[in-house]
């Protein structure tokens, strides 16, 4: 799947949330191949996923349905991958959702369940991983290109995005004496089966993929990579960063 073998992820303990669907899953099966011990979080039950995994690699992560709004649940499902699996060295966030919406018409309620989802539980997730990563470790917050070139129709999730990249790099600089590295992905439009259910149409497509420096659309095995080297200790001394996986969109406006 991946190839490249990242010998430190080996048995390592690794929360990631939305990790049973789109890009979250196939994360999730990143780090399994690495021999990595997962303990994932969706909002859907993914627990046939989690036994087809173990089925494929003789490692089955661990499946916690969960909503990542409910904090207290959240940071049950963190404490239950740690008593499964030991310590933590890395959590991926990565549950969001890209609702499009007019920002005329937008009502408060709307307002505050966009930000639960795509920024309030990166917060809360952040910080049990701080209170549960004693020996250090590394925080993968998943944000989007979507406030890099200012998207439509997306005005509270891009707002949670760009939020994203602050939240990151004040932890960064507030968890460096820690040994916790903090650092954010973002990537660009990536053709999950959502994706090409509700938005993609060959009309957006083509347009879109013109607008890339390399012509061709990013799917969901494009991206845990990147996750896989923020993890490990390979990168250990990179934090408060954006890496960007988008084809060169945002380079080009």
């Amino acid at each position: 799947m991946i190839p490249a073998t990242f010998h430190d992820l080996q048995d390592a303990t690794v929360f990631i949330t939305g990790g049973g669907s789109g890009i979250g899953a196939v994360v999730t099966e990143a780090f399994i191949a690495q021999g990595a011990k997962v303990g994932f979080v969706d909002i859907m039950d993914a627990s046939d996923t989690a036994r087809a995994l173990g089925e494929r690699y003789g490692n089955e992560p661990l499946a916690l349905q969960c909503d990542v709004t409910d904090v207290t649940a959240l940071h049950a499902a963190m404490d239950q991958t740690v008593a499964t699996f030991g310590p933590l060295k890395a959590v991926v966030n990565n549950a969001a959702n890209d609702l499009r919406m007019d920002a005329l018409t937008v009502s408060e309620a709307q307002w505050a369940e966009m930000v639960d989802v795509n920024l309030k539980h990166y917060f809360f997730s952040c910080q049990k991983a701080g209170q549960l990563m004693k020996d250090g470790g590394s925080i993968i917050n998943f944000s989007s290109t979507s406030y890099m070139i200012a998207s439509t129709n997306m005005a509270p999730y891009v707002s949670c995005n760009a939020g994203i990249l602050g939240l990151t790099r004040a932890l960064a600089r507030e968890w460096g004496p820690k040994g916790i590295r903090v650092n954010a992905l973002a990537p660009g439009w990536v053709l999950t089966e959502k994706q090409l259910a509700k938005w993609a149409t060959p009309e957006a497509l083509e347009e879109f993929r013109e607008s890339l420096c390399l012509k061709q659309m990013l799917e969901p095995e494009d991206i845990p990579g990147t996750v896989l080297f923020l993890a490990s200790d390979i990168s250990k001394m990179m934090t408060a960063q954006t890496l960007v996986v988008d084809g060169g969109k945002s380079m080009l406006g």
